[in-house]
């Protein structure tokens, strides 16, 4: 067991060294001291086997941890209102916890839901971070709902955990303080002995520190296709006829237009050559009104502008097939 726990803080200590300086996590420990701690356990009162798991846990705590300590039910019997924070949240604080410990004598009450609930509000659980952990030997003798409490910190918090530890609680009786774990997001663990108790309270201290993983960069986007030419006329010399190449008897020439309102021909755009042209045009170019239009297609044998009906060689020009692509959009 005492190679467990040096290896699990240890293990946190290497993970602290390994990262940048980060503000430091807060916790405390809040202690059950009600008189049944003074219960035995293989001929050892749990006082004193908590005492002996704290000085165990504590004797090498991080660098990286704000812990405080606080009991309950230590100073006098019958005071659900004795709660009382021995050690203030601190770096550095294991020996000082030690010592606060050893000198608790159990007595009164199991007040653990104001207990929790005066914790959280010492680490500013509404501001930052804040994680309690307690140990306890009893159940909730107060008249307070530890569930319900636990689900009002759980929604009030910034990032607010409560790990359990049962010391010697049957498993009826950790079903009842479980809640306090489960509704905030923490651990219950359940400790029948002292090598239990030191096993779970490891568990939880190295859990407070542990860094947690980075997340992974979202995936750059793909880029965007970059396209050479946005329409890609033809023309032929009949409806369904063969499309003109280049290099034979014909040359084209392209005029465009746009169209009007009405479908008339509108404003020039521009003129382009050869019957296999690719070309960009941008659509704030566009009438809101209408397309690109081939209002003009001529010919090596025919300068003139496209009217005559008669024409052999006039050329059917075909409206772009990406016109639709270029409308301005309302």
């Amino acid at each position: 067991m005492q190679f467990w726990k040096k290896f699990a803080l240890g293990a946190v200590a290497a993970v602290g060294l390994a990262m940048p300086a980060m503000a430091a996590e807060r916790a405390v420990i809040v202690l059950d001291g009600s008189g049944s701690m003074w219960a035995q356990i293989d001929g050892k009162a749990r006082i004193t086997i908590a005492r002996e798991t704290l000085s165990s846990v504590l004797a090498d705590l991080p660098d990286d941890l704000e812990l405080g300590f606080m009991t309950y039910g230590h100073r006098e019997k019958g005071n659900c209102g004795d709660i009382e924070m021995l050690v203030e949240p601190a770096v550095g604080t294991g020996a000082a916890i030690i010592a606060a410990a050893d000198g608790i004598n159990p007595k009164g009450m199991t007040p653990i839901s104001d207990a929790v609930r005066l914790a959280a509000e010492d680490l500013r659980f509404t501001e930052e971070k804040a994680t309690v952990i307690l140990i306890t030997d009893g159940l909730e003798t107060c008249e307070v709902d530890p569930c319900k409490l636990a689900t009002e910190l759980e929604g009030q918090g910034i990032d607010f955990t409560t790990h359990v530890l049962g010391f010697g609680l049957s498993d009826e009786e950790g079903q009842q303080v479980a809640c306090l774990a489960e509704n905030t997001g923490g651990q219950y663990l359940s400790a029948a002995d002292g090598a239990g108790l030191v096993d779970a309270l490891t568990k939880t201290v190295a859990q407070v520190v542990q860094a947690e993983p980075e997340p992974e960069p979202a995936p750059a986007p793909e880029p965007t296709p970059v396209l050479d030419h946005n329409f890609a006329p033809t023309a032929s010399l009949s409806e369904g006829g063969p499309d003109i190449e280049d290099g034979g008897p014909l040359n084209l020439t392209w005029q465009w237009y746009k169209v009007n309102p009405d479908g008339s021909k509108g404003e020039w755009i521009g003129t382009d050559y050869y019957a296999r042209f690719k070309g960009t045009l941008e659509a704030r170019r566009l009438h809101h009104h209408g397309r690109i239009r081939l209002c003009d297609c001529r010919t090596a044998r025919d300068h003139r502008r496209w009217r005559s009906h008669r024409d052999p060689f006039r050329a059917q020009c075909r409206r772009l097939q990406a016109a639709s692509a270029l409308q301005r959009r309302g």
